[in-house]
């Protein structure tokens, strides 16, 4: 146990120590796979790679995914700011023999823009929209009783008006029980896979070949070539701490590494206050020590209860913004 968080200490001070180094801010592409879904995780300031839990973990570490015994469902709204909307569906099957199986669905929306042209500032009358969507299925296995793995693909698209792109991506990820006492290590890969670009007819523009000659076609019609942009990807490194307070109360602390490769690397710090299985007060900060960070305190709570045969879960986090608007995150879990 000493080894192990002494290894995961050493990372987050190299960690601290990359911080100064230049970043590659909006240099990547699907940056809405980013945005962290689950209300509990986001109260904990998305410390989530070895959070414990159970279908609401999958999305900071698909490796979470191998240690559910129940079959779950969940559904997150965000009120991003700007008026987006970003939703996320999960749902978790387990098969004994087999392992875990899992789908999800996230949608960001963000209603309709006026289009906007130099000539026209105020607007041409027109309207546009951005919407993105990712399909992904998964599959987590219980290796033994300490290890768990797991492994998601994705389908993304992203559409900017008459614009689109389409990719796959992949998550990996694996957890480790540290002791009995319910500790566990955790590390994460999101968003591997290849570059993609947009394409569409709204690159679409009217080409002269030769402007200097008259009589020939001067509005060919051609289409703009744009460059190839890699995917966000994350490097998580976790840990969480369970502290047993009375037999009605436990605390939980969570720490966790973050290595992206568009910006610079910091951490994300949790805690969880739970009383019984009833209520939870939750409180985080993220991206510490990140380069001109735009995040910083998180706050929520939980409550939980019984319907019937099955287990519900709903979950509020707020997470301020240094100069755009806060967000509000709500998510409800069921246990069957």
């Amino acid at each position: 146990m000493k080894k192990v968080v002494l290894i995961l200490g050493v990372y987050l001070a190299a960690a601290v120590g990359g911080a100064t180094a230049q970043t590659q801010v909006g240099s990547t592409i699907g940056t809405f796979l980013r945005i962290e879904p689950g209300a509990r995780g986001a109260a904990l300031g998305n410390a989530g790679s070895a959070l414990p839990g159970g279908v609401d973990a999958v999305y900071y570490n698909v490796g979470a995914l191998g240690l559910l015994e129940e079959a779950a469902v969940q559904y997150s709204h965000s009120m991003w700011f700007a008026d987006i909307s970003h939703d996320y569906f999960a749902a978790a099957l387990p098969v004994t023999g087999v392992g875990n199986f899992f789908v999800s669905v996230t949608a960001l929306n963000s209603g309709e823009i006026d289009v906007r042209t130099v000539e026209s500032p105020l607007g041409t009358g027109e309207r546009y929209t951005v919407s993105n969507v990712a399909l992904g299925v998964g599959f987590g296995k219980r290796i033994t009783s300490r290890f768990a793995a797991g492994l998601q693909a994705n389908y993304v698209t992203e559409r900017i008006w008459t614009a689109s792109d389409k990719m796959m991506t992949f998550n990996l990820g694996t957890t480790y029980l540290l002791s009995e006492g319910g500790a566990r290590l955790a590390f994460s890969l999101a968003n591997l896979g290849t570059r993609a670009r947009y394409t569409g007819s709204g690159l679409g523009i009217q080409y002269d070949p030769d402007p200097d000659s008259y009589g020939d076609n001067s509005s060919l019609p051609a289409e703009q070539s744009t460059d190839r942009f890699p995917l966000p990807g994350l490097f998580r490194l976790g840990l969480s701490v369970p502290y047993q307070v009375s037999k009605e109360s436990a605390l939980l602390l969570l720490v966790e590494g973050l290595h992206p490769n568009d910006n610079s690397e910091s951490m994300n710090l949790g805690v969880e206050w739970k009383l019984r299985r009833l209520l939870a007060l939750r409180a985080g900060y993220q991206t510490l020590f990140q380069t001109d960070g735009e995040l910083g305190l998180t706050l929520g709570f939980g409550v939980e209860g019984d319907l019937g045969r099955s287990r519900y879960a709903l979950d509020y986090a707020w997470a301020g913004h240094e100069h755009l608007e806060d967000t509000h995150r709500v998510t409800m879990v069921i246990d069957f």
